[in-house]
């Protein structure tokens, strides 16, 4: 069919979804051209370039986007602490911004009408991908196969998705006998669909791609010192052979490859979709899961502890709320995102962080510059008094008992 309906470019991942929307878009009269993230997955993008072309798309775009991935979403995150329901850290909806912004930038330049995904009808990306395309472009169009019932009535299935890309000579990873879906980046990889939408069946050992199995992993510790400026990680160095990274994306990838060979970062969850419905996903998050739990760790050193309540409360939830329901560039998410530097200003210093089958384990912390006058050992000590006055605390214990006593006694 002649390409007469316009330019439209589709975020490609070379996977059966999007392979099979780009055969199905040429089909339906659109030039089509293709768009590749490289937001750190491990993928041949020659090879998906190679494939996108050989499909039918016009042209095919591969960009490097880990440095602003890095520095733009994922070390922000860590300083915010960020996390959906108390366990998911959010690496798909991490990503989601950059690849957008990147796919916008393109579309322009290359006078597309249209931008399309493939992201299902009953999903968090699809609302993740176009609320950024319209904040970004207004008047751009986008086109959702997923939701057109043209499309979705002809795939019914990943079945009839099979089915089709075999019928097209379209070469895809994903097999009838093992029908999950996978979405990877630098931050994390996860796992959802097929057999897995049944919330009690165990995934098959063999689904987890990045990490070893806890119980595979070494029997002997590795241990490794985080260093944090103001919240941002800027060195890690490894005390069993001496490695030593700086760079924050050569940083990430090595904190990915100790976590990985360690079994560290796997969950197993349901949470809530932005839409309402329920969804059981998989995921891997090695060296996020690390640096998760080293920064909060040395919060807990040179953070007040008004300041960080008030930051948990005010900043971690609803900017984590916001990044996994897509809100990115709203006004709300924009003044979250300037208020995270601030609670960051004196969260600087090095974590001891021992990994072992799984496990991440801290043994031991030090503050730097003005985050290390918060903690006083002296003060502390239960075996000196260290300048603070035991007799102060009557006054404190009688002001704070007055609402308890009235209360109480008004229940009684």
């Amino acid at each position: 069919m002649a390409a007469d309906k316009g330019k439209v470019l589709l975020a490609y991942s070379g996977g059966l979804d999007t392979s099979v929307i780009l055969a199905w878009l040429i089909e339906q009269g659109y030039e089509t051209l293709a768009y590749i993230a490289d937001v750190g997955q491990e993928e041949d993008f020659e090879a998906i370039r190679e494939k996108a072309l050989a499909v039918g798309a016009s042209k095919v775009f591969v960009e490097d986007l880990k440095e602003e991935f890095v520095k733009e979403q994922i070390f922000p995150a860590i300083q915010a602490n960020a996390i959906y329901e108390s366990v998911y850290l959010l690496g798909t909806s991490l990503a989601r911004p950059v690849i957008a912004r990147k796919q916008i930038e393109i579309a322009e330049r290359e006078g597309c009408q249209y931008v399309s995904h493939g992201c299902t009808g009953k999903g968090n990306d699809q609302v993740r991908f176009e609320l950024a395309y319209y904040a970004l472009k207004s008047d751009i169009e986008v086109i959702a196969p997923w939701r057109l019932p043209v499309f979705f009535n002809r795939f019914a299935g990943r079945s009839a998705l099979l089915d089709f890309a075999a019928e097209k000579g379209i070469h895809v990873a994903q097999t009838k006998a093992k029908p999950w879906s996978t979405d990877e980046n630098l931050f994390h990889i996860s796992y959802e669909a097929g057999i897995l939408e049944d919330p009690n069946i165990t995934p098959p050992k063999e689904m987890w791609k990045l990490t070893v199995d806890p119980e595979d992993a070494p029997n002997t510790p590795e241990r490794i010192t985080i260093t944090f400026e103001k919240g941002i990680p800027v060195k890690v160095v490894n005390h069993n052979d001496g490695h030593e990274v700086t760079e924050a994306v050569e940083l990430f990838t090595y904190l990915n490859t100790v976590a990985r060979r360690n079994g560290v970062g796997r969950i197993d969850i349901v949470e809530s979709r932005f839409i309402g419905v329920k969804s059981r996903g998989c995921y891997e998050t090695p060296g996020g899961t690390i640096l998760r739990t080293a920064h909060k760790d040395l919060e807990g050193l040179t953070l007040d502890g008004q300041l960080r309540a008030t930051r948990d409360q005010n900043i971690t939830i609803p900017y984590s709320r916001a990044l996994y329901n897509g809100q990115y560039f709203s006004p709300e998410c924009e003044f979250l995102s300037k208020s995270i530097a601030f609670t960051q200003t004196n969260v600087t210093g090095e974590v001891k962080v021992k990994l072992y089958k799984g496990n991440t384990v801290i043994e031991g912390r030090v503050a730097r510059g003005p985050g290390a006058l918060l903690y006083d050992m002296q003060e502390s000590s239960m075996d000196e008094q260290g300048g603070y006055n035991p007799e102060d605390a009557n006054g404190f214990i009688k002001i704070h008992s007055i609402r308890l006593k009235k209360w109480t006694a008004s229940d009684m």
